[in-house]
């Protein structure tokens, strides 16, 4: 038995856990290493930009609102989910660390998918705010109010702790006894399942019920809301108010496309087509990365609140900063 491998019998079966995985990445791509650059680049302005977001809704008091409660569990999801994975793929490409020990590997899997499903369903929440106060303006500050959205994202985090915690767990029930290469970037859990000799079968439902209920259900239900948002707008008579009221929703609707479309994308292409590894791993990457890097910016200049706050900010610090100097 190879070096690398634990076996243990259980049951007159051979049982085998891997010490460690191997990451395979891209293959023959020239000068691969300015890729790895750009994602370092990616996660420093992410960084910068959800804290900074973060900042603003904590200091600034009047964007202590059921709204801003949402855009800081998005921001707080974006960073903790570029942390999980963008350090990680460049220590284990750029520094050449391909090899991942099994415990690792199931923990970097772990938080990854956990906050992306976070993220996804933040979205959800964020539709929802947006279905009230366009369909139900009067009843708006009653329904939405800051106890029912922390209870929304608060149910969020625990069901996707369950879901992720079982669609992960299921992992240490296989036997790993031929390849320990990971065709991917990452320790993602459909290359790596796939790697087990014995049946895959109940990890294959679970990774398709986790698809369904983080990838399909939000979009779904993101679309549903538009649609009876649409309607309400059809019913107001001026065109200046049904513009007013759409302006409220371009971040949220900018927000949407760039965390799903490429996802959806690339999800078909792979059903449909024979997609070449490599596109997969960049489109695969991008997706994961480029959406937590453009949610702070837009946020930041597609609302006024968010700018005027920045502003304000800004302001009360230079005059700080200028009493402190005549006060000397």
């Amino acid at each position: 038995m190879a070096p690398d491998k634990k076996a243990a019998t259980i049951s007159n079966v051979t049982f085998v856990r891997p010490a460690k995985f191997y990451i395979s990445g891209f293959t023959n791509i020239p000068h691969v290493t300015y890729f790895y650059i750009f994602l370092c680049f990616v996660y420093i302005m992410t960084v910068v930009g959800n804290v900074l977001l973060l900042s603003v809704i904590f200091l600034v008091k009047t964007l202590h609102t059921p709204k801003y409660m949402i855009v800081f569990n998005l921001a707080l999801t974006d960073l903790c989910g570029s942390t999980a994975l963008i350090p990680k793929v460049l220590d284990t490409f750029l520094f050449d660390n391909r090899y991942i020990v099994y415990e690792a590997c199931l923990s970097c899997m772990f938080f990854v998918l956990y906050f992306g499903s976070v993220q996804s369903w933040t979205l959800v929440t964020m539709a929802y705010d947006r279905f009230i106060a366009i369909c139900f303006p009067l009843r708006y500050h009653s329904i939405v109010t800051k106890p029912a959205i922390a209870a929304m994202l608060l149910f969020v985090w625990v069901v996707m702790l369950s879901l992720i915690s079982c669609l992960v767990g299921l992992l240490d029930r296989l036997s790993f006894c031929g390849s320990l290469v990971i065709q991917s970037f990452y320790c993602d859990h459909g290359p790596t399942y796939r790697l087990a000799c014995n049946d895959t079968s109940l990890n294959y439902t679970m990774a398709n019920v986790v698809f369904i209920i983080i990838i399909c259900c939000p979009p779904l239900l993101i679309a549903l809301t538009y649609v009876c948002i649409a309607i309400a707008l059809s019913r107001i008579a001026s065109h200046k108010e049904r513009v007013k009221a759409l302006k409220t929703c371009t971040s949220h609707l900018i927000l949407v496309a760039i965390s799903y479309l490429p996802l959806l994308g690339t999800n078909i292409a792979v059903l449909t087509s024979s997609l070449h590894p490599n596109a997969r791993i960049i489109n695969s990457t991008l997706t994961h990365t480029i959406p937590a890097l453009l949610n702070p910016i837009i946020y930041s200049l597609k609302t006024e609140e968010v700018l005027n706050s920045i502003r304000k900010i800004c302001k009360n610090s230079r005059l700080l900063n200028t009493n402190t100097v005549l006060n000397c």
